[in-house]
């Protein structure tokens, strides 16, 4: 008996100490490891390896032509083995502010970082990320402010005929403050799901901190599912274990313009179940790329329901199309929405984005026809970097 129970102790004892190695210092190696000059340094053991790189956006991009124009993917870089089969790779300069992204490939086979136990999903790829602040990136970062509530939610469409699934940001004090707010509708791209502005883009801290500053109204924040086939991101839904894929062949089956025409479903139930501002002054629409396809869709489709719209990357269907209401009378509808005088539109877009062309052209017919609009213009392509950087200059102008 006493034999049995010493056995037990020790087993006791090593499961703890192999648990507080885990918690406290386990780790073979320190990935990534950001200095005090804010260069960084990446490692993995890997001693068996022939060939170790690593891939991330704080490398410069690789230039990839596509039919719809130059695509920026992840620069790659080789690092080099060091004792006990640690391979290294430390940046030549040092990282400006930002929230990167990065990943190892070990012998051809894209592996995450065993050191960082922070991930992010965009569509189907998984990547590490890191944080270096100052400057803008201050904004990504959760700090000493006060913190609003993420609520992840279902509500019904009757439009679509089912349940959907919407993340819904409200500001510090909601809970107990009685007042009525204003909302922003924020919509993802393609691929991207109602998780992809609160993981990718950092909505609730840079509203949090916005807000906190000063800078921004409170408000509340819908992030929506725009893909009309789709309950909600996959692995949520009923579904299940479904592979995040840019497009199925349930989106084949759902005709075009049926997520613009069901918005109103989304504003309603938001209406209902939060303190709102029921009307247009107090009701703004943005998006990413596709997001921005549907933001511009949806606010010309229904010209009383949002005063300030937001273009990210993108531009509305100006194509009319007879057979589907949304996009029939393209410049009839334009003209309804522009003689509503909305406070804002906005649009922005990299210099070297693909979709720079097609934004330029609709900023070209905006101009021909007078309509006022807001041009804001960054460095680099159809990433999240600007992303987030177009989403921290459109919010404070909102609600004025």
């Amino acid at each position: 008996m006493k034999k049995i129970l010493l056995l037990s102790v020790m087993l006791l004892v090593g499961v703890l100490t192999y648990a507080q190695q885990a918690l406290w210092g386990g780790a073979p190696v320190v990935s990534p490891d950001i200095h005090d000059d804010n260069t960084v340094t990446f490692r993995i053991k890997a001693p068996k390896a022939v060939k170790v790189q690593v891939t991330g956006d704080f490398l410069p991009p690789i230039p990839i032509e596509t039919p719809r124009g130059v695509w920026e993917a992840a620069g790659i870089a080789d690092m080099k083995e060091g004792k006990d089969g640690v391979w290294e790779f430390t940046t030549p300069e040092p990282l400006g502010p930002e929230l990167y992204s990065y990943s190892f490939i070990v012998d051809g086979l894209k592996v995450m970082d065993p050191a960082n136990v922070y991930m992010i999903r965009d569509v189907a790829t998984v990547t590490n990320v890191f944080l270096i602040g100052g400057g803008r990136a201050d904004l990504y970062k959760v700090n000493d402010v006060p913190h609003g509530t993420v609520r992840r939610m279902w509500y019904d469409s009757p439009t679509l005929k089912m349940k959907r699934r919407l993340t819904v940001y409200t500001p510090a004090g909601y809970e107990t403050s009685g007042k009525r707010y204003p909302v922003f509708y924020l919509l993802h791209g393609a691929g991207g799901d109602e998780e992809a502005w609160i993981a990718l883009g950092r909505t609730s801290q840079i509203l949090d901190n916005l807000i906190a500053q000063g800078k921004a109204e409170p408000m509340i924040v819908v992030m929506t599912n725009g893909n009309a086939w789709q309950e909600a991101a996959p692995g949520e839904s009923s579904k299940g274990f479904t592979v995040p894929s840019m497009a199925s062949q349930e989106s084949k089956e759902v005709s075009q313009g049926a997520f613009e025409k069901a918005f109103p479903d989304v504003v309603k139930f938001v209406d209902r179940t939060f303190r709102t501002k029921a009307n247009k002054h107090n009701r703004a629409i943005a998006g990413l790329s596709m997001g921005s396809y549907h933001s511009g869709n949806i606010s010309r489709y229904y010209p009383d329901l949002f005063d300030y719209v937001g273009l990210f990357s993108g531009a509305p269907n100006t194509k009319s199309n007879p057979d589907v209401p949304v996009y029939a009378d393209f410049e009839g509808k334009l003209k309804v929405q522009f003689a509503k005088h909305p406070a804002l539109y906005f649009i922005a877009c990299g210099k070297i984005d693909f979709v720079y062309k097609s934004v330029t052209d609709y900023r070209k017919l905006l101009d021909d026809h007078g309509y006022k609009y807001e041009y804001y213009e960054s460095d680099g392509g159809h990433i999240w970097r600007n992303w987030r950087v177009y989403l921290t200059e459109f919010a404070p102008k909102l609600f004025k």
